[in-house]
């Protein structure tokens, strides 16, 4: 179950957002019942969310909360289900990442809300091993993403 709220001021297409993080909870083999929530703030409210919680000035584009630290199976695994907690976008931040990097505003939200799924599940970038393997997992999924929706 996804939940996703829009308090940023910002018209997102809610809809894609919830598509995609279905989409990527199906493909991680996350049970269909484990709970998302989705939360779009403004850019002050980051900003006191990234000082608050990860002590750096300014917004940032995107946080997550994990809540029962759920990890994708094995493959003789049931899905596990639970809370997976909190992912916290910017789109202010997002639509200006987008122009700086080339990418659309709507890709660039895409490729941080994966992001942010995956630090849920417990993927990490503070190593480059993992670093690697999370990026490469963030990239083989919205590429995934992009086909399946080519696909309709």
């Amino acid at each position: 179950m996804i939940d996703l709220n829009n308090e940023s001021g910002v018209e997102v297409d809610e809809q894609r957002l919830i598509a995609l993080g279905r989409f990527c909870l199906q493909e991680l083999r996350i049970h269909p019942q484990a709970e998302l929530s989705i939360l779009l703030v403004d850019e002050d409210t980051m900003a006191d969310y990234h000082q608050r919680f990860m002590g750096l000035p300014g917004p940032t584009d995107v946080l997550s909360f994990p809540m029962d630290e759920l990890r994708p199976p094995a493959d003789d695994e049931e899905p596990p289900q639970g809370l997976l907690g909190d992912i916290v976008l910017c789109p202010a931040v997002t639509a200006r990442q987008a122009a700086e990097g080339g990418r659309t505003p709507e890709a660039e939200a895409d490729y941080l809300l994966v992001h942010g799924l995956l630090h849920l599940l417990g993927f990490d970038h503070a190593e480059p091993v993992e670093e690697k393997a999370m990026f490469e997992l963030n990239d083989a999924l919205i590429a995934a993403w992009t086909a399946h929706r080519a696909g309709r």
